[in-house]
Order: structure tokens, then sequence, then C-alpha cells
């Protein structure tokens, strides 16, 4: 009997625009769990479907990598709503050495290459869009991480301004670990739940943060996850995106999480935008909140549970 061939899927392609082997496995890096693309072994796969990703050096990257996972011969079925690269799909897989075919459908463009014998540029792209130590920072990131290549001013307003916590606490969204460092410079910290959805975020706060009393978890808070219990503070900057869309849902869903993780009496600080409306949620799941700053566009809370 014949042995099913190998194949990949990135991300949650739109089901009525490409199809998908049930037996495709996952490798986004937004995706708990997922195997890493970058780890693949070289022309192992048959076929890749990917929804790309909206950033141009993300994108190449995960292009380069995906090419060269495949068999020559192999075939790449790539979409991305067209205001967010897709128009860009067909030159950009060009420039790799492939001969796309191109539709347009619900607002994307979906291309369906078959890799060539030789394609050309991939190291290239995967040197652009892979992990480097950013110079103005001072932290490994990565392109598609969020504010992979600044401090995000929200971030580096809650740094400033937090207290000196202690015992056992949690970074939910933790990014490359930024705010880890305002958090761990205090001895009385016993332990750092640092939780964040991307792979590559986590790798990078691995690589920035060498503090044992730092613990790691590639994990979507949103679903709730890590599982969390009794802790005395929680720290976060969530996220409000979610695939490229504001949602405002998503805060509040990390507000919730945090309000179950920590314990009664157990604080949590939190940055948000100005303009998004967390004050709901925050009286919801805290016996007690207040405003703790408000500055260039962002604010801070101090909730108690």
């Amino acid at each position: 009997m014949q042995n099913a061939p190998l194949s990949a899927v990135y991300g949650a392609p739109p089901k009525d625009l490409a199809d998908v082997d049930p037996q495709a496995i996952q490798v986004s890096p937004l995706t708990p769990g997922a195997t890493t693309l970058d780890d693949l072994t070289g022309e192992s796969l048959d076929a890749l479907v990917m929804l790309a990703p909206f950033g141009t050096l993300e994108r190449r990257y995960a292009l380069a990598q995906a090419l060269r996972t495949l068999k020559p011969g192999g075939t790449i079925t790539v979409m991305a709503p067209k205001d967010k690269g897709g128009a860009r799909l067909g030159k950009e897989l060009a420039s790799f050495g492939c001969e796309p075919q191109e539709t347009a459908k619900r607002h994307h463009r979906v291309c369906v290459a078959v890799k060539p014998a030789a394609p050309a540029g991939l190291d290239a792209a995967i040197v652009e869009g892979g992990p480097r130590r950013v110079e103005s920072t001072g932290l490994w990131s990565q392109p598609g991480v969020f504010s992979w290549d600044r401090i995000d001013p929200g971030s580096a307003l809650l740094a400033g301004r937090l207290p000196a916590l202690s015992g056992h606490g949690a970074d939910l969204g933790c990014g490359v670990g930024y705010l880890a460092h305002a958090i761990l410079k205090h001895s009385a910290v016993e332990q750092l739940e640092m939780a964040d959805i991307d792979r590559r975020a986590i790798a990078a706060a691995q690589r920035n943060v060498a503090d044992p009393r730092a613990v790691f978890h590639w994990a979507d808070v949103a679903n709730g996850d890590p599982s969390l219990e009794g802790l005395d503070f929680v720290v976060m900057n969530p996220p409000f995106h979610d695939a490229g869309v504001e949602d405002r849902g998503l805060g509040s869903i990390f507000i919730t999480r945090a309000a179950r993780m920590l314990r009664k009496g157990g604080v949590c600080w939190l940055v948000a935008n100005r303009h998004l409306p967390y004050e709901a949620a925050l009286a919801l799941n805290f016996s007690k909140m207040q405003p703790a700053a408000e500055s260039g566009g962002y604010k801070i809370y101090e909730a108690i549970r």
C-alpha cells in the first residue's frame, strides 16, 4: 500500500479557497504545538497550503521556507487578502523561480505553483526574515512578532510604572521579553510564567531573558492556556488584533483569564491603547481597579482580584 503524500498547512486557509489534506501537518508559528516549518527537512513535502502572513519580510520568509521543504515538483498553494499581501504573491513566487497560476476569489489572491528544480533567492529571504538581534532595542526578535523591531510605547510606559512586584506571577502575551526585564529586576519575584501564542516570540524571549525564574509557555492565553492559578500578580499588554483585524474582545478575554489565574488579593497591571474599552471587563472581574497612568495615547490600570 502506497503511503499518503506528506503535506503541510500554514495557518487557517479559507476552506472554500483551497483543499487541505486532512493529514497535513500544521506549521504556523501562531498555532501552539505545531511543527516548526524551519526545522523540517529540505525536500521532504509533496504539497503545502498557506494563508500567507501580511508583512513582507515575514511572508517572503515563510514562502522561502515552504519552497525549501518541498520536493522538486511539489506544489505550493498560497493565498492572502488582496490588500494584505495578496496582490504581491504572484511576483514574490516568480522571484523565487516559480511560474504561479493566479486566481482571484472572495477578495483574495490565490496562487498555485510547482517548485522549480533550482529555485532562486531562498537563502536570502530566509536570512532577511529570520531571527536577529535588533540593534536599536538590544533584543532578539524576528519579523512577524508583535512590534518586532521597536519597543512598543505602551509596554515602555508600563515598564516605567510597575511597582516592585513579588511572589509568583505571569507576563501574558510576553512577546520577546521586554516587560520581563522590568519584572525580574526585583529579587522578591520568585517565578515568572511567560506566555505567548507566537513560537517566534517565545524563542526570542528565551534568548533575551536569561533568568532561571522565567518559565516559558508557547500557549494560547485566550483559549485558557497555560493553566495557572493562585498567582500573586499578572502583567500584560494584551493583543487587540486577530488576523490583522481589530478585535476588542480579545483584550477582554485576557482580562478574564488574568483574573482566574490570580489569588484573591492578587494584582493585575495592564496597559492598553486609550480608545480600548476595557473598564467594564476590569470592573466585572476584579474587586477594585483604578487608573495608574495615562500618556501618549496609552492608559495603565491596576486591578485587585
